[in-house]
């Protein structure tokens, strides 16, 4: 078995150590933000740091990279509020890694792809059109990660769609259904096709404390 410590970890190559510790923490989610400047260019990007921070009050938060350097749906969120989660699912998997590549704020990645524009509900922000899951979200708050000057962003849920046929009398969406993407590193995508449900869990009885 391979064993690296921290300071192997810190005397690695940059490109085998950056691949070993973004596939390391386990298969994450696969999104596109939509995006648009006040002048109205749009920007689509892939993001694999989308996470649930709570849900009542519906919010997701996602890690941007140090803004030292452009970063054209950071500058577009502070500037309109608003964004969109577009799950990336596997008939837009080349289009949607490519979104990555670092274009001109001048160029919108809609031009650049397959991925067309969807405009739901007068909201200002793109959607992704034909992706399983949208949602439009609102800028809320951020949070600055001192170790590494990256930003953890988090914004509300203020519509969410969902095709009638993923969504589960309980509440549940089925992702697997719609054919929803996950990321394995930085560039390995998987896309599941079973999963299974198992209860919420209580204590066995046997190992049930009385609290009162």
């Amino acid at each position: 078995m391979a064993h690296f410590s921290y300071d192997d970890i810190d005397k690695m190559h940059h490109l085998y150590r950056i691949n070993l510790i973004n596939s390391c923490s386990g298969y994450k989610s696969a999104n596109l933000i939509g995006t648009k400047c006040k002048k109205g260019i749009s920007n689509v990007a892939v993001f694999s740091s989308v996470t649930h921070l709570g849900s009542n009050p519906a919010l997701l938060g996602f890690f941007l990279r140090p803004t030292t350097v452009a970063r054209n749906t950071y500058d577009n969120i502070k500037e309109t509020g608003c964004y969109t989660l577009n799950h990336i699912h596997q008939s837009i998997l080349e289009d949607a890694h490519h979104t990555s590549a670092k274009y001109h704020k001048s160029i919108s990645e809609f031009d650049t792809t397959i991925l067309e524009e969807d405009y739901i509900d007068d909201f200002y922000a793109p959607f992704v059109k034909a992706c399983p899951i949208q949602l439009a979200m609102s800028y809320v708050e951020e949070y600055p990660i001192k170790v590494n000057n990256t930003i953890l962003l988090i914004g509300k849920i203020e519509q969410l769609y969902v095709p009638d046929e993923l969504l589960q009398k309980d509440g549940f969406i089925d992702l697997s259904k719609g054919e929803v993407a996950t990321i394995n590193g930085l560039d390995a995508y998987a896309v599941p096709n079973a999963h299974r449900r198992l209860d919420y869990q209580r204590p066995k009885p046997e190992f049930a404390i009385n609290n009162d």
